[in-house]
């Protein structure tokens, strides 16, 4: 059971590894692109690559989805960010229950965006559990945990994309261990749960009153999307990378420089290093702001 780019090695592993796959479930096609034509889930058209049956249920809550799970008798359902909250009747179907895999080191950020937070609390390490799943956000019993360190300008990007191959590597051996009758169930310490709610739209717009460093983590944590920006003459400016900009102070928001992008923060500056001005490519800071620079000022 699953959806986008992030569960497909998932996918890939359980086929590799020889297991059976009696069905996939993913969230119905959606309208995408220029032309809003619906497009089929990441999931579903590598199921479909394999001849693996479909089901995309809108609803999960009428006693649909948990009759078909019965009748397909499953030893197990494996959910990797399927986009919807399991009733009992379904958590209840297979025979060894529902487990899932989960992009960080539970009980830290339960939620839906789990990686972009990592980046945007400026958090060193990261990683995969996979747990037997419960009713509750991301509160079951632990089977598995592999750690990964995030690397100081690695965007949520890069982690999504190295945390979804490690996903895979962490799932295979969870379902070994389930297979032989060996995995473990370890009670999360639901007092040092975190959360890591939706990415919102209105997170992007920069704030100068914060630290240096909380900017260029919050830039790091929305590439490569929903895409941190400002705005400069009343255009909006996408920021793609950004540091620290030591030596440099000013009112908060002010441009600072002439050959480099540098604003102004609360206790420094910060440097945008990689931009997409409005209705233009994407570009070097400093190929920005000279160009800024140069068209009606010193």
């Amino acid at each position: 059971m699953g959806t986008p780019d992030f569960a497909v090695p998932c996918l890939k592993r359980i086929i590799s590894d020889g297991h059976e796959v009696s069905a996939v479930f993913s969230q119905p096609d959606r309208p995408k692109g220029r032309g809003w034509k619906l497009a089929p889930t990441p999931v579903k058209e590598l199921a479909l690559a394999h001849g693996l049956p479909v089901f995309q249920p809108v609803k999960l809550k009428d006693g649909a989805v948990a009759a078909q799970l019965k009748q397909l008798v499953p030893d197990v359902a494996v959910v990797v960010a399927y986009g919807r909250i399991l009733p009992d009747d379904i958590l209840c179907a297979p025979r060894l229950g529902c487990i899932n895999v989960h992009a960080s080191l539970l009980p830290a950020l339960r939620g839906a965006a789990p990686i972009q937070w990592a980046v945007i609390g400026g958090d060193k390490y990261t990683g995969i559990t996979t747990m037997h799943m419960a009713q509750g956000v991301d509160t079951g019993d632990i089977i598995l945990q592999k750690q990964t360190e995030i690397a100081e300008s690695e965007t949520a990007g890069g982690l999504f994309s190295r945390l979804s191959e490690m996903g895979a590597d962490v799932l295979s051996e969870t379902l070994r261990l389930l297979e032989s009758g060996a995995a473990p169930r370890i009670p999360q310490d639901h007092s040092r749960a975190t959360f890591a709610p939706m990415i919102k739209k209105e997170m992007a717009a920069l704030d100068f009153t914060k630290q240096p460093q909380g900017l260029c983590n919050l830039v790091r944590g929305l590439n490569p999307s929903p895409m941190a920006r400002t705005t400069v003459d009343g255009k909006i400016v996408r920021v793609l990378s950004a540091a620290p900009a030591e030596g440099f102070s000013g009112s908060p928001g002010q441009i600072l420089g002439t050959g480099r992008f540098i604003v102004a923060c609360k206790n420094g500056a910060v440097e945008f290093l990689t931009v997409r001005p409005e209705g233009k490519k994407t570009m070097g800071g400093g190929d920005f702001i000279r160009g800024w620079r140069g068209a009606d000022r010193d």
